[in-house]
């Protein structure tokens, strides 16, 4: 595989001194969801994380961070993020919104500091796995590490798959 540029996810991480390696995978773009990405890298789907944004309807913008065979529990979430109610934010605002594009959205980088929060099974792995920024990337990184660097919070914010 060709040499990876350096993400500016990955300039940031740099600049803070976090450990991480830059996972390169074969990009599906009929197919991004995290279980491709967890069969291309090999790993375990509980250990790959997807970033999603949410809007409350009194915190405003939020992200969640939840395992790829989770859903984001909207109820959970906005309380958590201490909104009633809140939303997935419609897919044509993510990149104004975060510079990012679906497949490729990291919680590391974002145009503007969003309340991050990451689903509790975060703890649970010695590396997880999120987007470095673009399709086709993705950080191992400790948990510890990337909850500390996006000043996170772990909570109860997801459930499983139906």
């Amino acid at each position: 595989m060709d040499k990876v540029s350096k993400t500016n996810a990955a300039r940031l991480l740099d600049k803070a001194k976090v450990d991480y390696d830059l996972i390169p995978y074969k990009v599906d773009p009929d197919n991004l969801a995290a279980e491709h990405v967890a069969e291309e890298l090999g790993e375990d789907i509980n250990s790959v994380f997807k970033t999603l944004v949410l809007h409350g309807d009194k915190a405003g913008y939020f992200v969640c961070v939840v395992p790829g065979n989770m859903e984001v529990d909207l109820k959970k979430a906005a309380k958590v993020a201490g909104s009633k109610k809140a939303e997935l934010i419609p897919m044509k605002e993510l990149l104004p919104l975060t510079g990012y594009i679906r497949g490729g959205c990291s919680p590391i980088g974002m145009k503007k500091a969003f309340p991050t929060y990451f689903h509790l099974t975060v703890s649970g792995f010695e590396f997880v796995y999120v987007s470095a920024g673009v399709r086709g990337l993705q950080f191992k990184i400790r948990p510890a590490d990337l909850v500390a660097f996006c000043k996170a919070t772990v909570a109860d914010i997801a459930e499983e798959k139906v």
